[in-house]
């Protein structure tokens, strides 16, 4: 009907946030807006990694284009991602993709001069931006700065191997053997490659409504009622010593149904972003989109007026 407004205000509750992890409830709106969210998450928030390698010197076991590939999926800090340009947009460079506004270079030179095997890792890599650097997984209190300096000046450490991380394994190399090589990391989106999708998960559900049948209720006697509180693996409810109130798990004692306009994300991040700073990214892209589709009479329109952006349209 002309005139009537159909617009929501929803609503997001955090119930647990880590820098790698985040879980919150969305309400007040509908799947298909839930949905959107998600998708916009794994595959349109933009995040850098490398999409271009130069190999100088590989006398390595492994070939070229493997050691090419397994680069590109090393996860980068990519919090300046929103902001650098795509390369193919870049009017600074022509679309080469090779100018500080829209790439960031990387270097690597290792070689084992040892009879033990070097393990070529992420930290290895140099960068030429200290904001774009390989994600580190390390736990920094697993070890300190002397147990940091015992590895690198080639002494056995008594600390347990998986007990702190040194960076993702690259490749090894024997004595001899060398790895000297350029790459360039370029924004991009996991629309394009897997490899520039910050999300590791990203799921959602319904969030549950229960409903309890008190009549049914009345009839179980405490013992009954404790057993089916014990039942539920998540412990769900919680017995009232005192009354004997809120069983859970009887046939027909309790029914659950899912709010339709309420949904529980879980988000899991790579490391490239934080988990609560991809959400916000994903939110900043999907009004975009809708401002694009608002203002735009036609996709055509959108390209010219959007970008890279309106390109994306095309495919959903």
């Amino acid at each position: 009907m002309e005139g009537v407004s159909y617009q929501r205000i929803p609503r997001v509750k955090i119930r647990e946030l880590k820098d790698d992890y985040a879980k919150f409830e969305l309400g007040d709106t509908d799947a298909s807006m839930a949905n959107a969210l998600r998708r916009v998450m794994i595959a349109e928030v933009p995040t850098i990694a490398i999409d271009l390698v130069e190999i100088e010197v590989n006398s390595s076991v492994l070939n070229d284009e493997f050691i090419a590939h397994r680069l590109g999926l090393i996860p980068l800090t990519s919090e300046k991602a929103m902001s650098m340009r795509f390369s193919r947009d870049c009017d600074a460079c022509d679309g080469d993709g090779q100018c500080e506004y829209c790439s960031v270079e990387f270097h690597l030179r290792a070689k084992c001069m040892g009879d033990q095997t070097l393990d070529v890792t992420s930290k290895d890599l140099i960068s030429s931006d200290h904001n774009v650097v390989p994600v580190d997984f390390a736990d920094s209190s697993a070890y300190d700065s002397s147990d940091q300096q015992s590895h690198f000046g080639f002494l056995q450490l008594s600390l347990p191997s998986w007990s702190f991380s040194l960076g993702i394994i690259i490749v090894k190399l024997r004595r001899g053997q060398e790895l000297r090589l350029r790459a360039i990391a370029r924004k991009g989106i996991g629309k394009d490659h897997a490899k520039w999708s910050p999300a590791a998960t990203v799921t959602f559900m319904y969030e549950p409504e229960i409903h309890i049948n008190e009549d049914l209720m009345e009839t179980l006697t405490l013992a009954e009622r404790q057993a089916w509180v014990e039942s539920s693996p998540t412990k769900v409810f919680d017995l009232d010593e005192a009354t004997g109130q809120k069983p859970w798990g009887k046939p027909g004692l309790i029914e659950i149904y899912g709010k339709e306009d309420s949904f529980i994300f879980t988000v899991e991040s790579t490391g490239a972003v934080k988990a609560s700073q991809m959400v916000l990214n994903a939110i900043e892209v999907l009004k975009q989109k809708l401002d694009a589709v608002r203002l735009s009479e036609d996709t055509v329109e959108a390209d010219d007026q959007f970008g890279e952006l309106g390109a994306h349209m095309r495919g959903g």
